[in-house]
């Protein structure tokens, strides 16, 4: 016999509690003993009369309530429906969910009652933080409530051959299941919930599914229950041909105890009897009533638990593979515990309290007009039904799941109060503009889902087979599979172009975030998707296949930009700014891979912006990621006819029965974003600088996207020559050079500018060197600022602009600065100007996610408002509240504020970036900086090298290297102050007593290979040396990195492929 000990050693080792223990070996000896759980028709009677709640006539005693606990099971993830996270988080009715009704039903009858009832809810380890975070979100005052949560436990699954516990490689945590709502009284026990109630007085427990929303706290019922001394009440309901197949009760023959008999403890040859309604007249609605006392008396008698029949569930280990090994999974049922409290009762109640949500026809039916909801937050059928609710057979085989009925009721749900039956057979697509009149019978034979007519449908046979289709928008589903390594950093996916080009490939990641979208309460028809890149090569095949998605998941508008280009920065001017309000962007897919080469053997990528124009924040890219992991197919309007995208210009795309059209606006690349830098900055005063004699400017956008806005601005807006702007028309690769602005990769313009690629002045050989250069990425997110013969790092052009934000009118007409952020490897240089300007100053982890929620944290949050903030990263981004991704040209023209701000008087001669910055060290002294990037390690050496530096946090905090002395060595941890979100394992840092810091980090945007990222910063408020060249500055201080990290011998080299 199949022994219990690997199963109790597993429980043991995942720390669940001794009862949940005891009463999952109660239910194995059981199954091993070679009970079938099987309960014969032989063996029970029918249960032939119970007392009628409707028919009490006892005065409801509210002195009851302080001692009742409301408990409904919130435990289960409605995957038989289709769902993967916590069915109570389903609408049902207008906008609100289960639990927003529930929780609503708790507050109107706290008020009714005027005594706060205690409320709790069974969560299980699949929906607790889901439910949390909804109550957190929603009805913060319940959440903060003490013991609102009690978790049910988790039971291992069954080899069904061993009877050991199953094992999954794949994902361990499919080796775990649910013990069935049958645990509630394990749970009780072991989270010492029932000690804890009974300790504060409370006798009388009422429980039911979160799915019920017919089951609220009646006094009548809980005074009748008081007053019958039962130790155990079941509600039930008489049943109908609906309910033939669920459970009953039924009196057990023996000793005359009520049991309850589920349909998997019937057998084949009772099956009959078992669905005999005028035999079997009562079933459970699951609404249960028990003496907390009573219970620890039982409890305490069989040694910490109740021993419940044995439920037995034949399945696979992994739910989604059919191939995977064969398990059994034991479950028992709550209402069971009938047959273990002698005395035990039941009471006929209305349906009006059971409304449960099993199957797809039952939440058509609760969101149709054929149900009310009552000022107490119930739902009631509509007395224009007659009282008698229609019967919903929709096709099972195409409505089982909750997905295909959404996507049958986009158009709204029609009218089913005068309905007596409405039966569906096939796909179809229904609306608000029909109402369902009698009997009403649909078929559509077709493979394509058909539109039912708007109108009223009385008692009609209605074949749509034959009927007009989507055509043009008609969805195709593709099968496919999950794709490994889709799993998106902050930046979004980059791959290898020809990796992006592989079958599937792009359209998983597509489908992977439509479905993520959804899921997070996205309406895809509402709005519109904005789509852009950086033109890189494989941009105009990929946006058409966006396009044809979208059109498939449920888009009505796309706003596409000229030629298919947007910056990274004008996508998020556009979902900010562009209107009309009812076609305002809900977000953009963004084709770049920033400041990564282009072309068929380099690097492509994707990201996705939400609707205030930032990234995706991490729990919808975690999302995207677990999607990726579990795709089956895609959706694509394959006939969706091409766009052409050369051309300014709107596209309808209509359905062949007219029912549905798309629009596709190809709308100007510049136009928002341009309009919004106007807005942003005193351009009169920037064109007077631009103008002067001795003044001229070169911008390098290194034919990215940035191109055709340089010459917007400076062409257009400022006047400027055209070859003031340098490669600046767009190429599919970038003309083969690398868009990354820095001194190794700009090379063109750094020569122009003067100066070699460590930054340090080269003889120009009396040419003529323009008063500022500056150059941007591929996707014109980044930016570097050059003076003549001179380079100012990204750190000081932070700490600058901040200085200097009051001559530009966006942060001057809203009272000034109030906020700066810097990614933590950015030197502090800033640190110091926020500090003599008293801004509020935040180090975060690198990833321009993380200003933007300091940016929204008002208006999203109703936290406090830092802005108007401005933010920086070492990497050459830089960028403030105007947007929430950083901007390239912002920065540029930011720079030309400040420059415009000290040269009012043309007579005087030219105050230069070099001044301007030389004139800040004599201020703030000088943080000496560096960046080595190590491109194209090996991963695996790269991974072991920070490891080995996080091991050695501890050792060498306080260790002396060189004539340093680490005073700390942790690994960078950020706790969010605006959602107190934590982010671990951001960048090793050695902090040097004098203030001078080491970091490494590995970083998540190459498209292949590890880049190896060391930062060296040192302050120098020496008002003498502040003109030492960087090399040399740092020069014992990267000897120090280098053998704080070993780099030579976990990844080969000690050269680094860039210096910045």
């Amino acid at each position: 016999m199949a022994s219990f000990e690997p199963v109790k050693a597993k429980m043991v080792a995942e720390g669940i509690s001794p009862s949940a223990i005891a009463a999952f070996e109660s239910t194995f000896e059981s199954l091993v003993s070679g009970n079938s759980g099987m309960i014969s028709e032989s063996t029970i009677s029918p249960v032939v009369e119970l007392v009628d709640a409707t028919s009490i006539t006892s005065e409801p005693d509210t002195t009851l309530l302080s001692k009742t606990v409301v408990l409904k099971l919130n435990g289960g993830l409605g995957t038989g429906m289709g769902l993967d996270k916590a069915k109570s988080l389903l609408k049902v009715k207008g906008d609100d969910t289960f639990l927003d009704l529930t929780a609503k039903q708790v507050i109107k009858m706290r008020q009714d009652y005027g005594f706060n009832v205690k409320f709790m809810l069974m969560n299980s380890f699949s929906t607790s933080e889901d439910t949390l975070a909804f109550f957190q979100e929603k009805f913060p005052d319940l959440a903060k409530e003490e013991g609102l949560e009690m978790l049910q436990n988790k039971v291992p699954k069954l080899d069904a051959t061993t009877l050991e516990p199953a094992t999954c490689e794949s994902d361990p945590s499919n080796e775990w299941c649910p013990p069935g709502h049958g645990d509630l009284y394990a749970a009780l026990v072991g989270s010492g919930s029932l000690d804890s109630l009974l300790a504060d007085g409370y006798k009388y427990m009422f429980v039911s599914n979160s799915d019920n929303l017919g089951a609220t706290l009646d006094l009548k019922i809980l005074t009748h229950f008081a007053g019958v001394d039962a130790p155990f009440m079941m509600e039930c309901c008489e049943r109908t041909e609906n309910d033939k197949k669920g459970g009953h009760l039924a009196v057990r023959k023996e000793d005359g105890q009520l049991i309850l008999r589920e349909s998997a403890m019937c057998a084949d040859e009772d099956e009959p009897a078992f669905q005999d309604i005028t035999k079997h007249r009562f079933f459970n609605t699951n609404n249960l009533w028990v003496r907390l006392d009573k219970l620890k008396e039982i409890v305490d008698k069989f040694g910490g638990f109740i021993p419940l029949p044995m439920i037995k569930n034949k399945k696979t280990v992994d739910p989604k593979d059919d191939s995977s090994t064969k398990v059994v999974q034991l479950e028992t049922a709550m209402g069971a515990a009938i047959e273990c409290f002698e005395g035990a009762t039941a009471i006929v109640v209305p349906r009006t309290r059971f409304a449960p949500v099993k199957k797809c026809n039952d939440l058509f039916l609760l969101r149709s007009d054929a149900y009310m909801i009552t000022p107490d937050h119930r739902p009631v059928l509509n007395p224009a039904c007659g009282g008698s609710a229609p019967i919903i057979n929709l096709d099972s085989k195409k409505y089982k799941l909750v997905g295909p009925l959404e996507e049958a009721i986009t158009g709204g749900i029609p009218s089913l109060v005068k309905c007596e039956r409405l039966t569906v057979k096939g796909l179809v697509r229904m609306s608000s503009k029909t109402s369902f009149v009698g009997t009403v019978s649909i078929v559509n034979s077709s493979n394509e889902a058909k539109l039912v007519p708007a109108g009223e449908l009385k008692n009609v046979d209605l074949d749509l087979t034959n009927a007009p289709g989507l055509g043009p928008l008609k969805a195709d589903v593709v099968i496919s599979g999950p794709i490994s390594g889709q799993k998106p950093g902050t930046s979004g996916l980059r791959k290898k172009t020809k990796e992006f080009m592989v079958e599937h490939y792009l359209n998983n990641f597509v489908q992977a975030t439509f479905d993520a979208l959804v899921a997070t309460g996205t309406d895809l028809s509402e709005g519109s998707l904005v789509i852009g890149g950086d033109g890189r090569y494989f941009n105009d095949v990929a946006i058409q296949t966006i396009i044809k998605m979208g059109v498939a998941n449920g888009v009505k508008r796309f706003w596409i930009g000229q030629d298919g280009l947007l910056s990274t920065p004008a996508v998020s001017a556009i979902i900010r700014e562009r209107g009309p309000a009812w076609q305002k962007a809900f977000g953009a897919f963004i084709l770049t891979a920033s400041h990564n080469p282009g072309g068929p053997d380099e690097d492509f990528g994707i990201k996705y912006n939400v609707e205030n124009g930032g990234p995706a924040v991490e729990k919808l890219t975690d999302a995207i990621y677990e999607n990726t992991t579990t795709i089956k197919n895609y959706k694509i309007c394959s006939n969706f006819p091409t766009v052409d995208i050369a051309t300014v210009g709107s596209t309808m795309v209509t359905s062949d029965d007219g029912s549905a059209e798309v629009n596709v606006d190809v709308i100007s690349a510049t136009e928002t974003h341009v309009n919004l830098l106007k807005t942003v900055f005193d351009f009169p005063a920037i064109k007077s600088l631009l103008d002067r004699e001795d003044f001229s400017m070169i911008y390098d956008t290194m034919h990215g996207v940035n191109g055709p806005y340089a010459k917007s601005v400076f062409v257009d807006e400022l006047g400027q020559p055209e070859s003031s702007c340098m490669n600046a028309i767009p190429k599919d690769d970038f003309n083969g050079c690398h868009a990354d602005p820095n001194l190794t990769y700009a090379k063109e313009l750094v020569k122009i500018m003067g100066l070699d690629r460590n930054g340090d002045k080269i003889d120009v050989g009396g040419a003529k060197v323009p008063s500022i250069g500056a150059a941007a990425d591929g996707d014109g997110d980044r930016n570097m600022i050059l003076g003549t013969q001179f380079f100012v790092t990204p750190s000081d052009s932070l700490a600058i602009i901040a200085e200097y934000a009051q001559v530009i009118p966006f942060f001057r007409a809203q009272g000034g600065l109030k906020g700066v952020a810097r990614s933590m490897p950015t030197s502090g240089a800033v640190d110091l100007v926020a500090k003599n300007l008293k801004f509020d100053l935040f180090e975060t982890p690198t990833g321009w996610k993380f200003f933007g929620n300091l940016m929204d944290s008002k208006e999203l949050y109703d936290g406090t408002d830092y802005t108007p903030f401005i933010c920086g990263e070492e990497s050459f981004g830089t960028g403030s509240n105007h947007v929430r991704e950083k901007d390239g040209i912002w920065a540029v023209l930011a720079w030309m504020s400040i420059l415009a701000s000290k040269n009012t008087d043309s007579t005087k001669p030219l105050v230069t970036i070099e001044d301007v910055v030389r004139e800040h060290w004599a201020k703030y002294g000088r943080n000496y900086y560096c960046r080595w990037d190590f491109e194209g390690m090996e991963a695996k050496g790269a991974n072991a090298m920070v490891d080995k530096m996080r091991a050695e946090t501890a050792i060498n905090t306080g260790r002396t290297v060189g004539s340093y002395t680490i005073s700390t060595a942790d690994d960078f941890t950020y706790v969010d102050p605006v959602d107190g979100s934590v982010t671990k394992k951001q960048g090793i840092r050695f902090l040097m007593s004098d203030g001078s810091r080491i970091i490494f980090r590995l970083s998540g945007t190459a498209g292949s290979g590890a880049t190896v990222r060391m930062y060296i910063e040192q302050y120098q408020p020496d008002p003498t040396k502040l003109d030492l060249k960087v090399a040399s500055a740092l020069e014992e201080l990267v000897t120090v990195a280098l053998q704080l990290c070993d780099i030579k011998t976990f990844c080969g080299t000690e050269t680094p492929t860039v210096i910045t």
